[in-house]
């Protein structure tokens, strides 16, 4: 596929971003840096566009709330977890969480046990219509991905998986700065 603008499928990032010049103190690698990295986003929100269109994805077809949403993948990656961790992890108080894991054990996708380390802790974790419900919609965004990537030759791939293990690792260094063990 050709990147000239002009043959770009229409609604999917058409064209690249005007690059503003508006801070004169930037060097020109700054400069660069900031355009590439802002044409960078928009490919990426146009990629997450054409994924999007597709209705048949089990999370559009889901009736959760984003609420609701979160909390069934937060357990889908954390496993069993208390009410309290799923509030600090949700940034919501501990009756907020309550509701909401009301509302996702009434749906069949979550139970609530008593912790074997402290009775008077609750437990929350996915069902297995959950846990098939969070691995379906992770296998529709990979299904879509490895479609969309069988469309590039292998020289590009190559040089897409060296640029991918690179940001893996930056990724690695911002989890090790944002937890303190930088």
């Amino acid at each position: 596929m050709n990147d000239s603008p002009a043959e770009r499928p229409t609604g999917t990032g058409a064209a690249a971003p005007p690059c503003p010049q508006d801070d004169p103190v930037a060097s020109e690698d700054d400069a660069e840096r900031g355009c590439i990295i802002a044409r960078l986003a928009e490919l990426q929100r146009s990629m997450g566009r054409f994924f999007a269109r597709d209705r048949s994805m089990p999370l559009l077809a889901s009736s959760l709330t984003m609420q609701q949403l979160k909390v069934v993948m937060f357990l889908s990656f954390a496993g069993s977890t208390s009410g309290q961790e799923l509030a600090r992890h949700l940034g919501v108080g501990l009756t907020t969480v309550t509701g909401i894991v009301d509302r996702v054990v009434a749906q069949g996708l979550a139970t609530r046990h008593e912790d074997p380390n402290d009775r008077r802790v609750r437990r929350v974790e996915l069902t297995e219509a959950g846990r098939r419900l969070t691995s379906e919609i992770i296998e529709a965004g990979t299904g879509g991905y490895i479609r969309l990537l069988r469309r590039l030759d292998t020289e590009t791939l190559r040089t897409m998986e060296t640029v991918m293990r690179k940001i893996e690792d930056a990724m690695r260094e911002m989890h090790a700065e944002d937890t303190g063990r930088a």
